[in-house]
C-alpha cells in the first residue's frame, strides 16, 4: 500500500509511547513488597517483560538517529552537525544527574519548614520544565527565587544538609542513553550499514571474551553467575566505586561501565532499522514534521516493510536464545544475548506496530501511546521527580508517621484491595494520571525536548 500522501511514521511515536508508558509503569507500584512477576526485573539470569523496557528504548534512540540526521547530511557533515550531537548527549547526561539532585539538598535532614522545602523542591521542578520548553529567563527566575528562598533559612541559622555529592550515583537511565546517543550516532556518521553491523558484531564478541574469560581480581573463581565476581562489576566498584553506585545493587550497577559497551549495539540495532526504512525503495525521506521534532520521518509504507521486519525480528531472537544457552540472558550484565534477543523483540513490536497503523490504518487505539510517545522525556523526567517528593513528604495518620505515597496506597487501594492488586492498581493509576498530564501538553502542543 502507497499512501497518497507522506505522512508521519506514526507506530515508531506510538512503540516510544508504549516503552516509556511501561518504563513508568513498572518504577511506580504501590508497593515493592507485592509485585506481579511480570512487573519485576529478573533477579539475575533470566529475563521478564520488565526487561524488554529498557532495551526497547535505546533500540527507539537507535531508529530515530538516521531519521533525525539524515535531513543535516544533505549539507554534508558539518560542524553544526557534531554540535548538536555532543551538546544533546550532554543535556540528556546532565538531565539525569540533575533530577537526581534537586532540590540540591537532604530532604529530610534539612530543618526548613516542611512545606517550604516541599515548594522549593516544586520550583526547581518548575524550572526544569520551563527550560526544557524554551523558557530559560523564566526558569532561571523562578531557579532564582527557590535558591534565594535557602539562602534566607541559611542566614536565618537553619540546618541545611546539602546534597552529598560524595554519595551521588554517576550511572542512570538518561545517563545511559546520553552516552549510547553519542557514540553510535557518531559511528552512523562515519560508515555505512555493513560496517556497522561488522561493528555490533564485534562488539558483542568482544564483551563475551571479557565476560568469561578475563579473570577478576580478587576472586577464587570469575563467573556471571556472581554479582560481585564479574569483570563489569569490579570495573564499576573499582572505577566508579561504591558510593556512585545504585545503591540497592551495592556490588555491580545495572547501567555501569563495561555493560554500556552490549548497550551500544542495541542502539545500532535500532540504526539498522532506521536506515532501512529510510533507504528502501518506496521509502519517504522528505522534510516533513512530526509533533515534537523538526527533523524529517520516515515513511516506509508496504507491507513488505512488515515482513522484513517480522523476518528479521524472529531471526535475532532465535539466535540471542540459541546463544543464551552459552551466555545467559541477564539484563543487570546487558549480555550479547540479551541484545539479541530483545533487539529480536523490539523488530518485532515496531514491525507490528507498523502493519497494524502504517499499513492497515488502525490508529484510533494508539492516541494514548502517541501522546506519551511525542512527551517521553517530560514523562520520564517529571514522573520520576513526581515520585520521589510524594516518598519525601510525611504524614502522620493514626498515631503513626508514613510517606504521602504510603498514605495513598493504604488509604485508596489497599482498603478494598490485595496488595498484590493494590499495588498494580495504584500503578495503573499513575500512569493514567500522568496520561491526563501529559494530554494537556499533547492539546497545547507543548513537546518537551533537547
Amino acid at each position: 500500500m502507497t499512501p497518497a500522501s507522506p505522512q508521519r511514521l506514526v507506530s515508531l511515536d506510538v512503540f516510544r509511547g508504549m516503552t516509556i508508558a511501561g518504563m513508568v509503569l513498572v518504577n511506580n507500584p504501590g508497593t515493592w513488597s507485592a509485585i506481579y512477576g511480570p512487573l519485576k526485573h529478573a533477579e539475575w539470569h533470566g529475563i521478564t517483560p520488565t526487561d524488554y523496557i529498557f532495551p526497547f528504548f535505546l533500540f527507539i534512540v537507535g531508529v530515530a538517529i538516521p531519521i533525525a540526521l539524515s535531513k543535516r547530511l544533505e549539507a554534508g557533515i558539518t560542524r553544526d552537525v557534531y554540535f548538536k550531537i555532543v551538546s544533546r548527549s550532554f543535556l540528556i547526561f546532565a538531565l539525569g544527574i540533575l533530577i537526581s539532585a534537586i532540590p540540591f539538598f537532604n530532604f529530610a535532614e534539612t530543618q526548613i519548614p516542611f512545606l517550604v522545602k516541599a515548594l522549593i523542591f516544586l520550583g526547581y521542578a518548575a524550572a526544569l520544565f520551563l527550560y526544557l520548553w524554551d523558557k530559560q529567563f523564566t526558569a532561571l527566575i523562578i531557579a532564582a527565587a527557590a535558591a534565594t528562598t535557602v539562602s534566607i533559612f541559611l542566614l536565618a541559622g537553619y540546618s541545611i544538609v546539602p546534597y552529598h555529592v560524595s554519595t551521588m550515583r554517576i550511572p542512570g537511565v538518561l545517563q545511559r542513553i546520553a552516552v549510547c546517543y553519542l557514540i553510535v550516532s557518531l559511528i552512523f556518521l562515519h560508515t555505512n550499514w555493513k560496517q556497522q553491523t561488522v561493528i555490533g558484531i564485534a562488539l558483542l564478541l568482544i564483551y563475551w571474551a571479557l565476560m568469561t574469560l578475563v579473570a577478576v581480581p580478587g576472586c577464587e573463581i570469575t563467573t556471571i553467575d556472581d554479582k560481585a565476581c564479574n569483570l563489569a562489576a569490579w570495573l564499576d566498584r573499582t572505577i566508579l566505586t561504591e558510593s556512585h553506585m545504585w545503591r540497592q545493587a551495592k556490588v555491580f550497577d545495572p547501567e555501569g561501565i563495561l555493560s554500556t559497551i552490549p548497550a551500544l549495539v542495541t542502539t545500532i540495532s535500532g540504526v539498522l532499522t532506521g536506515t532501512w526504512l529510510l533507504s528502501e525503495p518506496g521509502a519517504v525521506a522528505t522534510g516533513f514534521r512530526n509533533d515534537c521534532d523538526k527533523n524529517p520521518v520516515a515513511i516506509a509504507p508496504g507491507s513488505d516493510k512488515a515482513v522484513g521486519l517480522f523476518f528479521f525480528g524472529t531471526v535475532l531472537l532465535a539466535v540471542g536464545w540459541s546463544w543464551s544457552l552459552l551466555f545467559p540472558l541477564n539484563k543487570s550484565l546487558w549480555t550479547s544475548s540479551y541484545v539479541l534477543y530483545t533487539s529480536g523483540l523490539a523488530l518485532l513490536t515496531l514491525g507490528f506496530c507498523y502493519w497494524l497503523i502504517d499499513v492497515k490504518g488502525y490508529k484510533r487505539w494508539s492516541k494514548p501511546f502517541v501522546i506519551f510517545g511525542v512527551n517521553a522525556l517530560a514523562l520520564f523526567a517529571f514522573s520520576g521527580l513526581m515520585a520521589r517528593l510524594m516518598g519525601m513528604i510525611r504524614i502522620t495518620a493514626d498515631g503513626k508517621e508514613t510517606t504521602l505515597q504510603g498514605w495513598i496506597f493504604k488509604n485508596l487501594f489497599l482498603s478494598w484491595a490485595s496488595p498484590i492488586n493494590a499495588s498494580l492498581a495504584y500503578a495503573i493509576c499513575f500512569i493514567l494520571l500522568w496520561l491526563f498530564l501529559m494530554w494537556l501538553l499533547y492539546r497545547r502542543r507543548i513537546f518537551i525536548k533537547v
